[in-house]
């Protein structure tokens, strides 16, 4: 069977909206390397979007599932629970930034998540307004998507969109908006759309993921905790594509020094498994009544197990030390080639290995350049990657390797980076 005819049966028979990237059937993959039906070796520069954190197949994480599988597979975590789930909780909770007392809860998504924290903040404060940030993404269900803070693919064709939902604009230095901007329309948003006593939650990324890689400044994150505690709203970090190492920390909102309220978890939580949490202090995640929050397959036994060894090979492996020493390689790599190339490389981003690359036209930076974004994708099988992009514009490649990759590979997989961007970037 070979990628084409594979993809012209999955044209056949799923929707088009559940498109793909690469005309690419995985056969087998192992840690940062991915093989195809047709034989064909791949570095893996997104692991299924910052999920494989620890690889693909890491045998640690192998065993435990296998091992729960043979014990049982699902009893549902609000009939039966099991002590999976409870170790999973202790564990998160004490890792998550800030010192206060807190509590759990498993789901399946990270749109789920987001879901359950609008849910809590609700409950808790009896508000009805939530308040995101332009170009933010927080999930494809009815509610995420209106949180959103960008229209396609995300949002077109899907409204209406639920209401007491508010944007304001995200810092973004290379394009001229900055913390100030942000906080001084949030500051005219309560008084023309919503007033601060009816606000349940604010909610960001400390680093956009979707939106490009722009990472929250420090000072922003401070303005919006005091914002918070004056005026009684739930804080919510959105730390799906950012948590469980990437960004050289366990949680990427310990680079500020800032405790949210409410934090959101998936993708690297459980080594591909599907897994998602809701980690926040406790006398907050206990405002929902009992039966209030769940669901059928939250907090599956064989990912909570997974889920532990994930945890385990981060600490045993130093992953978040490892995440910096990778972000660095890549920097060096992609400054050299931003001097190389001023007119067509507007900015690189890189906070622990959570890399970005953004493209203009002419050296300037109000001309995004999404053409040039798509093209190297479309080359990147052909060199042996697997590279995404994203960004409010569509003109950002970002780089998401496993934190386990290994020296050489890593250095394979740079080489052949390289030489697709110069061979484009030249053109």
């Amino acid at each position: 069977m070979t990628n084409q005819q594979l993809q012209q049966r999955k044209q056949a028979v799923i929707a088009r909206g559940q498109g793909n990237l690469y005309p690419v059937y995985v056969q087998q993959a192992k840690n940062a390397e991915v093989w195809d039906v047709e034989g064909n070796r791949y570095i893996d520069f997104g692991t299924g979007i910052a999920v494989c954190n620890t690889g693909h197949a890491h045998p640690k994480v192998v065993a435990a599932a296998q091992a729960q599988l043979a014990r049982f597979s699902h009893s549902c975590l609000m009939i039966n629970p099991y002590a999976e789930a409870v170790e999973l909780a202790e564990r998160l909770t004490r890792l998550a930034p800030g010192s206060s007392a807190k509590k759990a809860i498993f789901v399946s998504t990270g749109a789920e998540a987001v879901e359950n924290c609008i849910k809590i903040a609700r409950a808790h404060t009896r508000r009805r307004g939530v308040i995101a940030f332009n170009g933010g993404f927080h999930g494809r269900t009815n509610l995420t998507m209106g949180l959103t803070g960008k229209v396609a693919p995300y949002k077109h064709l899907f409204g209406p969109f639920p209401a007491d939902i508010y944007h304001v604009p995200f810092p973004m230095a290379a394009h001229g908006i900055r913390t100030e901007q942000a906080l001084v329309a949030l500051r005219n948003l309560f008084k023309v759309a919503i007033a601060p006593d009816d606000v349940a939650a604010i909610i960001i990324e400390p680093v956009q993921g979707e939106g490009g890689f722009y990472p929250a400044p420090p000072e922003l994150l401070k303005a919006l905790r005091q914002l918070c505690d004056q005026h009684g709203i739930v804080l919510i970090a959105d730390e799906i594509q950012t948590g469980f190492g990437r960004t050289g920390k366990m949680f990427a909102m310990a680079h500020s020094g800032i405790e949210p309220d409410l934090i959101t978890m998936a993708k690297g939580i459980a080594g591909g498994l599907p897994l998602a949490a809701v980690i926040g202090k406790s006398e907050i995640m206990d405002a929902p009544l009992p039966g209030g929050l769940g669901g059928t397959y939250g907090g599956s036994p064989v990912a909570c197990a997974a889920a532990l060894a994930v945890l385990d090979i981060i600490e045993q492996d130093n992953l978040c030390q490892q995440a910096n020493v990778i972000g660095e390689a890549f920097a060096v790599r992609l400054t050299a080639l931003q001097q190389d190339f001023p007119q067509r490389v507007a900015e690189v981003r890189q906070l622990g290995a959570m890399i970005a690359i953004e493209f203009m036209q002419n050296g300037d930076k109000e001309q995004p350049d999404a053409a040039l974004t798509q093209q190297i994708i479309g080359k990147a099988a052909a060199h042996g990657l697997i590279l995404l992009s994203c960004g409010f514009y569509g003109n950002v490649l970002r780089f998401l390797p496993p934190l386990t990759i290994e020296a050489d590979v890593l250095q394979q997989g740079l080489d052949k980076l390289d030489v697709l961007l110069r061979s484009v970037l030249a053109a």
